[in-house]
């Protein structure tokens, strides 16, 4: 699956998980040749985070690591996770491998409330995070996008940017993330899905607010769907943008890049 484009971002994805164990450096190596010259890896609780860091260590250049407790990893004890985090967080602003994003971190109502309240305190402190160390967030977002847009008001005019990541949403939603400064829509495999609106909702959004992701090993885009996902499948989502918005996949490769090294810091 090679091609041309030589700085294709994916900009999240778990190739720190026990997924690949079998065959991590064959994948990284299948990213390469497919255009992908940068693959941001999310953090998802304390385990993980040494993980991504590891992995960045190893592939320096090529993997970039976040820091963040994800939603549904939250717990009663998630003050003392996050407390061992900041430490993390902080002791890391002078090393050789820096967070590039406060992240993954967010709210998620979709398979249970039981720790909603806990949810709320740890994304909002994270979002503090973020304001006070200007390191940009990587949002996920499901079933609770309200209590994510209020919690984001409180400090919109501190905020840094980021990403909402795996935005599947319409076009109303879109425009209601979308009025928060230095934010993008993370754009994955679910664009390509046959019954997806994404590529109607999209042609209302500005390439300029775009960038691509994966979020592998999850959905997998079509022609892949159903398999593992892996960071060279991000040029199918590439390719479906491009189609679905009327521009060349140059285009849509240059401009998403530029994206990413608004956001991020990091590019070319």
């Amino acid at each position: 699956m090679r091609n041309t484009y030589i700085n294709i971002i994916d900009t999240h994805a778990h190739l720190d998980g026990e997924e690949y164990a079998d065959d991590r450096r064959e994948m990284i190596e299948r990213a390469r040749e497919a255009g992908v010259a940068k693959v941001f890896l999310p953090a998802i609780d304390l385990p993980s985070v040494d993980r991504v860091v590891a992995m960045s260590r190893e592939y320096a250049g090529y993997c970039y690591p976040m820091i963040g407790l994800h939603p549904e990893e939250v717990r009663a004890d998630y003050r003392e996770v996050l407390a061992k985090m900041r430490q993390i967080l902080d002791s890391s602003l002078s090393s050789d491998t820096p967070f590039i994003a406060v992240g993954e971190v967010g709210l998620d109502y979709y398979w249970s409330r039981e720790f909603a309240d806990e949810q709320l305190k740890a994304f909002e402190e994270q979002v503090k995070w973020s304001v006070e160390t200007r390191l940009p967030l990587m949002i996920h977002c499901r079933k609770a996008q309200n209590e994510m847009v209020h919690v984001l008001k409180k400090y919109a005019s501190e905020l840094p940017g980021g990403v909402f990541h795996c935005f599947t949403g319409n076009e109303k939603e879109a425009a209601e993330l979308l009025q928060f400064e230095g934010f993008v829509l993370g754009i994955g495999g679910v664009l390509t899905f046959k019954k997806s609106h994404l590529p109607e909702v999209l042609q209302g959004v500005p390439l300029s607010r775009i960038v691509l992701e994966t979020d592998s090993p999850y959905m997998a885009p079509v022609p892949m769907r159903g398999k593992r996902n892996e960071s060279a499948y991000v040029v199918y989502v590439m390719k479906k943008l491009a189609e679905s918005l009327g521009v060349d996949e140059e285009e849509v490769a240059r401009q998403t890049n530029e994206n990413v090294k608004r956001v991020f810091g990091v590019g070319d």
